[in-house]
């Protein structure tokens, strides 16, 4: 059995603008976190919408399981908490978005995942309007 660190986190400022898509902003300690997100990005030159771009399961970037590798390497570490505190004076951040994470303090699991497909629809030379 693994022990997670147990400390208290003190922050004297945090500013964070914009927390978005699945994103989580925690102060303190967690066992066990996940953020999932998942995104259909469609440009176009021209105005259209054909009413099917949102359906998930009819692209593979979202289909495709992600490959985890498993970790093999014997990993020795000797940690001494002399104080069990974390201080933070300041943090400014503009975001954290797309399944990110902004933690202060320890996590024993973290899971997350972004997955975003860009399609571009551009219209041929033959077809500009003019």
């Amino acid at each position: 059995m693994i022990l997670m660190l147990q400390r208290t986190s003190v922050v004297n400022y945090l500013k964070v603008d914009t927390v978005s898509f699945s994103s989580i902003l925690e102060i303190g300690d967690s066992t066990f976190t996940q953020g999932f997100s998942r995104a259909i990005a469609v440009q176009r030159e021209a105005e259209a919408f054909f009413g099917n771009e949102a359906d998930f399961t009819s692209y593979s970037a979202f289909q495709i399981p992600i490959p985890f590798s498993p970790i093999t390497e014997n990993i020795s570490m000797h940690s001494q908490q002399l104080k069990p505190i974390i201080k933070v004076q300041n943090i400014d951040v503009i975001g954290v978005s797309s399944s990110s994470i902004l933690q202060i303090g320890s996590s024993k699991h973290i899971s997350m995942e972004a997955r975003v497909d860009h399609i571009r629809h551009l219209l041929s030379d033959h077809s500009e309007e003019k």
